[in-house]
């Protein structure tokens, strides 16, 4: 069965990620050709590395908007092959995260500490820092590192967030899915955003 699970963790085709920033972020990148910076923070959702919401710029500049921390928002497109991915929309995942929170508990025991938590909700009981989700997935990382198992290149998953879509639904507001990238190799090349052109159909 493995044999079988670890056929389908490539994902086919180019995906399209967006990232909100900063302008001066946006221009060293387009400009100077650096390369984005990987999130290290106990709290990322799904780990540490480099963070995209797939095909979705609204929501990548909504998210920058919002952030204090930058006085021009911007967006930053890129071309993504995902890799050899930890795919977390897919059912199978649950068992990968299942085994990296059972070695987790093991090594927190060890140490004779407790283990992290996920913490602080906004007012629609949406989790914001998710120290314990990203522990796990970072000890699952740790493992493959530390067996030579194949490395994940890439980490997706699906949030479900926000109001809902209208009174009784089954649908949220900020439902979204975030692509964090491990392997830089995976991000093909950055772009710019462009407006449609009005005078023809979006194929």
């Amino acid at each position: 069965m493995e044999n079988y699970i670890m056929m389908y963790e490539k994902l086919p085709n180019l995906v399209l990620g967006f990232h909100g920033c900063d302008k001066s972020t946006y221009e060293k990148v387009l400009k100077n050709y650096e390369n984005l910076k990987a999130s290290d923070n106990t709290y990322d959702w799904l780990g540490n590395g480099i963070y995209f919401w797939e095909n979705s710029y609204q929501r990548a500049y909504d998210w920058a908007a919002s952030n204090s921390k930058y006085k021009e928002p911007a967006v930053l497109g890129a071309v993504i092959d995902l890799g050899y991915c930890l795919n977390l929309t897919d059912y199978h995942s649950a068992e990968v995260l299942k085994r990296g929170y059972e070695m987790l508990k093991i090594k927190y025991a060890t140490l004779g500490e407790n283990l992290p938590h996920n913490r602080v909700k906004d007012k629609n009981g949406d989790v914001l820092l998710r120290d314990l989700d990203c522990a796990v997935i970072q000890q699952i990382h740790q493992y493959h590192k530390e067996t030579g198992e194949r490395e994940y290149d890439s980490v997706r998953g699906v949030f479900i967030e926000g109001k809902e879509a209208y009174p009784g639904a089954g649908f949220e507001e900020k439902t979204h899915i975030q692509l964090c990238i491990i392997n830089p190799n995976c991000i093909k090349g950055f772009f710019s955003p462009r407006r449609a052109d009005s005078n023809y159909l979006i194929p």
